[in-house]
């Protein structure tokens, strides 16, 4: 299937591996152009001498102003089509062995730079009359999920933001939605099955295994999955949904709306 985005430019935030290695390679096959954004300069450099005209990296933390400043300069220089909006995750923790300080450095990595970076792009796709944003975000949007409560928290909000504004611009062509993964089998993942392993003196591995069985399908997802709807839902085929939080997690959410 033609998904009608070759040659449209993307900009895809945790590039380097997981669910962003996985979507931008998947944009890249359909021919699109991306900016890739990761803070592991020598995997952004992989992904781009695969397709040196196609992909343009740039190395730093997106969640500092510096690297979205930088980030904002070289989308200026032409019109953006689409934006994965993906970063990781916080630490694994309980609510009592929270700080602080913790909250205040989940506020700025989770929800802080995503307004940030919406707010400044979404001007250029009104005026155009297109535009994609997709955001990653996790199941426990739907279901919360043990030892993760900064997570629980703030990706929470981030759905809040995407709904009220895919309202208000809903009529303008751009549209925004949220993709909620469960367990893939992903370097994200590990921070849970180690604070797990820790927790009940287990070894990860049996914690892995142990965790595979509660999934309704049997097995952990993978990032490859997730991406081929990713792309549908950066291409213009997509135009009739937005707003919407769309689980992808083997059955794990057990909401009727999950």
């Amino acid at each position: 299937m033609d998904l009608k985005i070759s040659n449209q430019l993307f900009i895809v935030c945790g590039a380097s591996s997981g669910f962003g290695r996985a979507i931008a390679e998947a944009l890249v096959r359909e021919g699109a152009r991306i900016i890739a954004i990761a803070r592991n300069e020598p995997k952004l450099k992989d992904l781009q001498t695969a397709s040196p005209d196609r992909v343009r990296i740039l190395a730093g933390d997106i969640a500092e102003p510096g690297t979205l400043e930088q980030l904002l300069t070289i989308a200026r220089e032409e019109p953006v089509h689409g934006v994965l909006v993906n970063a990781g995750g916080p630490p694994a923790k309980t609510v009592m062995e929270t700080t602080l300080d913790d909250w205040d450095t989940a506020y700025r990595h989770i929800l802080r730079w995503k307004v940030a970076l919406t707010q400044s792009l979404a001007p250029g796709m009104i005026q155009a009359g297109y535009g994609r944003f997709l955001y990653i975000e996790s199941s426990s949007v739907k279901q919360p999920l043990e030892n993760l409560v900064l997570s629980n928290a703030f990706r929470v909000a981030v759905t809040g933001f995407v709904k009220t504004f895919s309202r208000e611009i809903a009529a303008t062509g751009v549209t925004l939605n949220v993709l909620a993964p469960g367990s893939h089998d992903t370097p994200a993942i590990e921070r849970i099955y180690r604070k797990k392993s820790e927790q009940t003196n287990t070894d990860p591995e049996t914690v892995r295994r142990q965790a595979a069985k509660e999934i309704p399908v049997g097995f952990l997802g993978d990032a490859s999955d997730l991406a081929s709807l990713a792309v549908w839902l950066l291409s213009p085929f997509s135009r009739y949904i937005t707003g919407q939080t769309i689980s992808v997690d083997g059955g794990q959410v057990r909401g009727i709306f999950g």
